[in-house]
């Protein structure tokens, strides 16, 4: 981002960090049922977002958790993601600027997989200062096992 861009999305942002934790489940994966979930934090409060997929696969529901958590944002704002998903933050930190270099062509020459969600993350995310955060699955990270448990959660209600 170009140096005066950058300095007027900072002078935007109110300072105050939003907290987003995030995962996505799929069963059978490809191709079953999915699930995903965020839980922001932000000035003392907690939300919790979920959503669900009948035919998908574990990037995307990886993936749609931080996007429907960008999305439900006002205003440009400080953000810290964390996630247990290398594939997500690998993408949106190092992969998605060279892919819209390429035009959404990977290194050994293949279209980009789930280039829709990688486009729709890319633009929920430019507004704000999206910091990301892995975390490691499955060790006992509270906010983590929570986020798990919720993407399960729904995903099994689409299973149902």
């Amino acid at each position: 981002m170009p140096r005066r861009n950058r300095r007027r999305k900072e002078s935007a942002i109110a300072g105050e960090w939003v907290m987003v934790f995030t995962d996505g489940s799929c069963l059978r994966n490809p191709g079953g049922p999915g699930g995903w979930a965020a839980l922001i934090r932000h000035r003392g409060k907690e939300s919790h977002l979920t959503g669900a997929e009948r035919s998908t696969t574990n990037n995307r529901m990886e993936m749609m958790a931080p996007i429907a958590a960008l999305e439900s944002l006002g205003e440009a704002t400080l953000v810290r993601i964390y996630s247990d998903s290398k594939y997500v933050i690998r993408g949106a930190t190092r992969w998605v600027a060279a892919w819209k270099r390429s035009g959404w062509v990977t290194a050994q020459g293949h279209p980009v997989k789930n280039k829709d969600l990688w486009e729709r993350l890319d633009a929920a995310a430019a507004p704000h200062h999206v910091t990301w955060s892995w975390v490691k699955g499955h060790s006992g990270h509270r906010e983590n096992e929570l986020v798990d448990l919720m993407a399960k959660k729904a995903m099994r209600k689409q299973h149902a």
